[in-house]
């Protein structure tokens, strides 16, 4: 199984890296390398996290990481990284 992060994904992640590199650099990396782990981590558990609460679908899940949701999809030889976003913006 392989992920693919897809470019909503990627321009979400950038900008809340941005916005914590602003104050503390450092801590913007530990963030951006813990969350990497996390999702490298799917491919052993994809149904680790719970359903989703945006989709009426199993297949989509809700990975909750320091107050950020990352939606991803479950997908036969893929996993789908659609998402991320505070709570508060939804």
């Amino acid at each position: 199984m392989m992920i693919e992060k897809k470019p909503k994904y990627i321009y979400g992640l950038m900008s809340i890296i941005a916005y914590i590199k602003n104050d503390k650099p450092l801590a913007a990396k530990k963030f951006e390398n813990k969350l990497n782990k996390q999702i490298n981590n799917l491919i052993n558990f994809p149904k680790k996290h719970r359903k989703s609460i945006y989709f009426d679908d199993e297949s989509y899940r809700d990975l909750i990481y320091y107050g950020y949701t990352i939606i991803y999809k479950i997908e036969s030889e893929k996993l789908l990284i659609l998402d991320i976003f505070k709570w508060q913006e939804r």
